[in-house]
């Protein structure tokens, strides 16, 4: 089983270019010899932080557009270009939830690399302190906080249906080796 599996990028073209992303579609040589086209959404990546504080942890509510609802999630935000994640988690935690902390790398993710080359990385925050930034301008949000084992319980439950927040919790149910319903320690 050591067939190659790479397909090769014959011709490329920008199909799409927006103020997030940017769609292009590419003609791709398979492995068999064969062409055939892919559809690739870029995007620059993304943040997400698991901000703890007294054995609980912050979730956002916000309405997402492409959903048309509203979604409870742990709070995040999209990289600039350039920028280094870590200091993304940093500004992204002070306009969502107004906090800083410190920040610990939990790990990262493809969001749905059938399509997308997006990357999220996940962090744990904890020691927080408050030092608001103000929120974009377009960004409506709710803050909200429980016990880790509530938000796993809610995972479990299907209530939490975001990727990097099911994630992320479940995650640092892992790390802190917490059974459901149990209260959260923190280490």
């Amino acid at each position: 089983m050591n067939e190659k599996l790479d397909e090769k990028r014959l011709v490329t073209k920008t199909i799409y270019e927006g103020k997030i992303i940017r769609v292009k579609e590419d003609l791709v040589e398979l492995p068999n010899g064969k062409e055939t086209t892919r559809e690739v959404v870029q995007h620059p990546g993304a943040v997400g932080m698991l901000a703890v504080q007294d054995g609980q942890i912050f979730l956002v509510r916000q309405y997402r557009y492409a959903l048309q609802q509203e979604t409870l999630e742990i709070p995040a935000g999209k990289i600039d270009r350039g920028e280094d994640p870590e200091i993304c988690a940093i500004r992204e935690l002070r306009e969502e939830i107004g906090y800083t902390g410190k920040m610990k790398y939990m790990g990262t993710f493809h969001t749905s690399p059938g399509f997308a080359d997006e990357i999220i990385h996940l962090y744990q925050a904890d020691e927080l302190q408050w030092s608001p930034l103000s929120s974009d301008e377009d960004e409506f949000l709710g803050v909200i906080k429980v016990p880790l084992a509530e938000a796993v319980d809610m995972v479990m439950n299907n209530e939490l249906k975001d990727a990097k927040t099911v994630l992320a919790i479940l995650w640092a149910n892992r790390l802190f080796a917490i059974p459901a319903g149990a209260e959260y320690l923190e280490k």
